[in-house]
Parts: C-alpha cells; structure tokens; sequence
C-alpha cells in the first residue's frame, strides 16, 4: 500500500499540481500586495484621498469613525472597500493567466505540415487515375 501511495504521489500530475498550487499561493499573495500597497493608494488619492480598504456601510446605526473601530464593537457592515480591492485582485490574476496560456499556447502550436507531393495524376486521354510515375496508361495505353 505505501508503495502504491509513493507511486501515485511521484506521478507527474500531482507533483505539477502542488507546484502548481504553490505558486500559485505565492502569486496571490504578490498580487494583492501589489492592489494594496501600489495601485489603490494612487487611485484613492486621485479620487480625494479615499483609503478603499476603509470603505463600509455601517448597518448598525452606530457612528464609527473607520472600518477596525466598526469590526471591534462588533458592528454588521458591508465592507465594500475591500471587495472591490478582492475584485482587482481578481481582474489582475486573470489577466496575467490569459497572458500565459496565450503564450503557451502560441508556442505548442503545431506547425503545418508541408502538402505532400501527390502520387497520382489523370490521363488526359481517358480521365483515369495513373501513377505519377507512368509513361503510359494502363487503361488506354497511350503514351503520356
């Protein structure tokens, strides 16, 4: 049985998978670094100094000055702030796997094979197939 386990563990579709997996993980985490900490403060700015991660709907009727202060009493809120850094995670991840499979499918393409060269061709007397080959027909034997 452990022998089966490690055979099925050393097949390539699994290993791939967990790297896979992995790196996947990691490039999440990179990507929302870079929603974060790069492109929405730049976009909050331009808008007025908004801080998106800030941004909430309070649904308890309480006052709260920021979304940490709302979270620590324990108030229901709809954070749409950080949904809509979720979504251009999102937006970024995708594109960026677009781009690759469109490279590794630009270079997986196979390339077409040249035609081959035919082996056959018509007699002109008789409209039957021949040989390339032959000098003469075989159904009207003229000379060709």
């Amino acid at each position: 049985m452990l022998k089966e386990f490690r055979d099925f563990i050393m097949r390539g579709n699994v290993l791939d998978l967990a790297v896979a997996v992995i790196i996947g993980a990691a490039f999440g985490k990179i990507v929302s670094s870079l929603v974060n900490d790069l492109l929405m403060p730049p976009i909050g700015l331009i808008l007025g100094k908004v801080n998106f991660s800030n941004l909430f709907i309070n649904l308890s009727g309480t006052p709260y000055a920021n979304l940490a202060d709302a979270q620590a009493a324990g108030a229901a809120t709809i954070n749409y702030g950080l949904f809509l850094n979720n979504v251009i995670d999102f937006v970024i991840v995708v594109f960026v796997i677009f781009l690759l499979i469109r490279a590794a499918s630009r270079l997986q393409k196979p390339k077409a094979a040249a035609p081959a060269e035919p082996t056959t061709k018509e007699c002109p007397y008789c409209i039957s197939t021949i040989s390339i080959k032959a000098k003469r027909c075989p159904s009207c034997t003229s000379e060709l």
